[in-house]
C-alpha cells in the first residue's frame, strides 16, 4: 500500500480523537487523525509524525496524520484504513479464486470473504499499533464490535466455513500480538474461544516505509 504524498511534521497536541495540532514548516497546522483509538503512548508532544497530503480541495483539513515515530521502536503506521488495504493486496497473492471485501455473514459484516475450489473462507482484519516490551497488543481501547466479529467467526467455523483473524502489525520488530485483557477482557475470552473452535490466528508482519506499508512475513498465533 502506497501513499500519494507524505510530509514530515512534529506532533503538538490532540484536542479530540479526530484532529491533532502539529508543527509543519514552522507553522501550527490542524490535521485529521486517521485513527480514533487512544494512541496515548504514541502521540506525545514533540514526536515526529508523517502526514499524507489530501487531494480533496474541499476538505477542512489539508493533511491526514498516518504515522508516528515511537522512541526505541521506530515508525508506527496508525492509519486505521491501512490494514484492510494491505490485506487485500496480500490476499491477491494467496491464490484465491475470488476475494470479496465487506462480506455480510450472519449479523456481521466481515472484512473479507474468499473462495478457492468452492470452499468459503472468512477473514477479519485487526490493525495493531500498541507495543509493550516488544510485544504487540490488541485492542488499545474496548471494542464490542471486535468481540462480536470473533463470535461470528467462531459460529461460522463450527458451521464448516474456514475462518481466520489477521492482526496486521503496523510497526517493525514485532512478531506477536496478544489480546489486551487489561483493557478488554471480553476480547481475550472471545479470541480464546475462536482459537479453540479452529479459527486461524495470523500475525502479518509489515515493513513501514516512508510512504508505504507492506506485508513482508506471516506467522500463526
Amino acid at each position: 500500500m502506497k501513499y500519494k504524498k507524505i510530509v514530515d511534521a512534529t506532533f503538538l497536541s490532540r484536542p479530540n480523537r479526530f484532529i491533532a495540532k502539529v508543527m509543519l514548516d514552522g507553522k501550527e497546522e490542524t490535521v485529521h487523525v486517521k485513527n480514533t483509538g487512544r494512541c496515548k503512548e504514541l502521540l506525545l508532544p514533540g514526536a515526529d509524525v508523517r502526514l499524507e497530503v489530501s487531494d480533496n480541495p474541499a476538505r477542512k483539513t489539508k493533511y491526514d496524520l498516518v504515522a508516528v515515530r515511537k522512541e526505541g521502536l521506530g515508525w508506527v503506521n496508525i492509519d486505521s484504513q491501512a490494514p484492510n488495504k494491505v490485506v487485500k493486496e496480500w490476499l491477491e497473492t494467496q491464490g484465491f479464486d475470488d476475494i470479496h471485501p465487506e462480506f455480510s455473514y450472519g449479523k456481521s459484516r466481515i472484512d473479507f470473504a474468499m473462495e478457492k475450489a468452492g470452499q468459503l473462507y472468512l477473514l477479519e482484519v485487526k490493525g495493531c499499533t500498541l507495543e509493550v516490551n516488544g510485544i504487540g497488543y490488541f485492542p488499545d481501547a474496548p471494542t464490542e464490535r471486535g468481540v462480536k466479529h470473533l463470535q461470528e467467526l467462531t459460529q461460522a467455523q463450527q458451521a464448516g466455513v474456514r475462518c481466520g483473524v489477521a492482526f496486521v502489525i503496523q510497526m517493525e520488530g514485532i512478531a506477536e500480538v496478544r489480546p489486551n485483557v487489561d483493557t478488554h477482557p471480553a476480547f481475550g475470552e472471545a479470541l480464546a474461544q475462536a482459537k479453540a473452535a479452529g479459527v486461524k490466528v495470523l500475525f502479518l508482519l509489515c515493513r513501514v516505509g516512508r510512504d508505504s506499508l507492506d506485508v513482508v512475513d506471516q506467522r500463526e498465533g
